[in-house]
């Protein structure tokens, strides 16, 4: 496994202690690695009207944005789940906005500590991203 992935991994494991989820109890942490160097952790942040909830994942990306990073390499995501745990949509059109799909690695896992590890692109084929608008306005 190379140097980042299993400090990245603890990482995302150690987020989930930071969750507010008073409503569905069910803690999520995330930790994303810059290009920088720097992990960028992130935590479930529920609320009681529900649709302003905020995921792990973008937690981490909001973040490092609001810190200054723009470039990204991958992101572990942890909760206390039998299955992996894969990102939400919107978390998935976030780091499409940020991240290559080729090359940006999404790193699940699971309550066992097994790790699967998938691209953007396998996450999120078909995708709609800003090259997308540059076709839509040509028209």
């Amino acid at each position: 496994m190379e140097d980042w992935k299993e400090p990245l991994l603890n990482a995302a494991r150690d987020q989930r202690a930071f969750a507010y989820v008073p409503y569905s109890h069910f803690r999520v942490g995330a930790a994303l690695l810059a290009k920088s160097g720097v992990i960028y952790r992130g935590s479930n942040v529920e609320n009681a009207s529900f649709g302003a909830t905020n995921c792990a994942e973008r937690s981490a990306f909001f973040a490092a944005v609001s810190a200054g990073e723009r470039a990204f390499t991958a992101i572990a995501i942890a909760g206390d789940t039998k299955e992996f745990l894969p990102p939400c949509g919107i978390c998935r059109q976030v780091m499409l906005e940020f991240c290559d799909p080729d090359t940006f690695l999404v790193l699940l896992t699971n309550q066992s500590g097994e790790v699967r590890t998938l691209t953007l692109a396998e996450l999120l084929p078909y995708s709609f991203g800003k090259g997308d608008l540059a076709c839509a306005s040509a028209t």
